[in-house]
Parts: structure tokens; C-alpha cells; sequence
């Protein structure tokens, strides 16, 4: 087994080594490919030697410690955000956050929910918007995705949520507070079409799945949790966290 290990590992080093002949003949446009690359040989470089264990205990499965649900943009890292390791969160990322009410769509969302709740036992689920998030905005200002209409159409999940922002906070003149009370009015509008999945409504009528909603703002790393008895946005370290679990390997969400 282990001169098989090594025999995989020598032919990894051969095709990246070819790949990266290959980009560095391509010139100054593939340059951004082959941090990539590179990135890839640092992994199993330092990463993966470091962490081979780790690595192996993974064949045998996975028992995530939550379901994490966020949006696609790039700036947003959730295992570094929770200081979590492979194999610790099970993550689906969507623009926006948007989480598409039950039968809406025949696609990925529902069934990595469902399969998350259903097969994985997850026991919390944390739907996590951000900062400065670019689906907000097109959502606040249609004409800018209008040559987008996959976007276009995907934001209409959203379409609670701009009307929210629209009807009743209309005295809210500044664009900056306006995006902010967006993200976090979503956060709220997926968490509720989230409660229309049938996997999600019987844990949580089981008392077996926990719902989160978080707001992430990575230019000052804050992390804000919905609080429901105060009806707001709170930071997260003031939520009354739960006794720990010890079936967990992290700290109950």
C-alpha cells in the first residue's frame, strides 16, 4: 500500500510538473492559472504531508458538524471564517445566499439540503450573507443585471426581500446602510424558505436541526447572529451559546 502511495504521488508531481510547462509557455495571460498550480504543489508540498492523516481518516466518511450555506462570492472562506478542517462543515454556496423554496427548482440546493439533513444528520444549518454582497445589490438595482438573465431570474428567489427593503424602510436614503439592511433582511427571507423543505421542517419539528442566520463582514472580520428574542442583528459572541455536545469534535454552532 504504501509503494502504491508513493507511486501516486510521483505521478501527481509528473502532471503538474507537465502543466506547468504548458502554462509557462502560454505567456503573461495564464499567469493567474498558474498560482493555482502552484498553490497545488504547496498543498501537497507542506499541506498534505502535514496532514496526511487527517486525509486518510477521510475515506471512511464524513459526520459534518453543520450545514453551511453562504453565498459564492470569492472574498467569503468558510473554513477559514470557522476555523473548521476538511470533513468538519458541509458547505453549499448559491449568489446571495438564495436558498429556493421547495419545489421551485429541481436543482442542486434542495438536494444538498436534503441530503445534509436526511443522510448526514446535521444538527445545525447557518445561512451566512456578507458584506458588500454584489446579488444584494443587483437586487436593489434590476437594471444592472438585465444582460445577466440567469442572474435576473435566480434573484426573483430574493424578490421577498427587496420588497421588505423597499415598503418599509423607505426613509433609509444612504446606499451603504441600504446594502447592509439587505443582506441582513435575506439572511431572514432564505432562513424562512429554507423551513419550506420537508427534510428541514421535520428536524426541526423533532427538535433535531437548529436554524442560524449570520451576517459576515470580512473588512473588519465581525460576525453578526440573528437574535430572535431581540428581534435583530447581534454580534455573535453575545448569543448564548448551548451546553457542548460531546458526540461533537467543535463547539456546538
Amino acid at each position: 500500500m504504501r509503494l502504491k502511495s508513493v507511486r501516486r504521488r510521483i505521478l501527481r508531481a509528473s502532471v503538474l510538473a507537465r502543466s506547468t510547462t504548458q502554462l509557462a509557455g502560454t505567456g503573461g495571460k495564464k499567469q493567474k492559472m498558474q498560482k493555482l498550480v502552484d498553490g497545488i504543489h504547496k498543498f501537497q508540498k507542506d499541506c498534505f504531508s502535514r496532514d496526511e492523516k487527517l486525509f486518510e481518516t477521510l475515506v471512511g466518511g464524513q459526520n459534518p458538524l453543520a450545514l453551511f450555506i453562504t453565498c459564492s462570492d470569492s472574498r467569503i472562506d468558510p473554513n477559514r471564517l470557522t476555523q473548521t478542517r476538511p470533513g468538519e462543515l458541509f458547505i453549499q454556496r448559491t449568489a446571495g445566499n438564495i436558498i429556493p423554496p421547495y419545489g421551485s427548482v429541481t436543482g442542486g440546493e434542495a438536494a444538498t439540503i436534503e441530503y445534509a439533513v436526511s443522510a448526514l444528520k446535521v444538527r445545525d444549518i447557518v445561512v451566512c450573507g456578507h458584506s458588500h454582497c454584489g446579488a444584494m445589490s443587483g437586487l436593489l438595482d434590476p437594471a444592472s443585471v438585465e444582460t445577466m438573465p440567469a442572474v435576473k431570474a435566480y434573484l426573483q428567489h430574493a424578490e421577498a426581500t427587496r420588497r421588505i427593503v423597499e415598503e418599509n424602510y423607505k426613509y433609509l436614503t444612504d446606499p451603504v446602510e441600504c446594502l447592509t439592511l439587505t443582506v441582513e433582511e435575506n439572511v431572514l427571507v432564505q432562513l424562512e424558505s429554507l423551513r419550506t423543505h420537508p427534510s428541514v421542517a421535520a428536524a426541526v419539528g423533532r427538535r433535531d436541526l437548529k436554524l442560524h442566520g449570520w451576517v459576515y463582514e470580512f473588512e473588519t472580520g465581525d460576525v453578526f447572529a440573528f437574535h430572535p428574542d431581540k428581534a435583530q442583528f447581534v454580534p455573535l459572541a453575545e448569543m448564548e451559546q448551548p451546553a457542548a455536545d460531546p458526540s461533537r469534535t467543535l463547539p456546538p454552532i
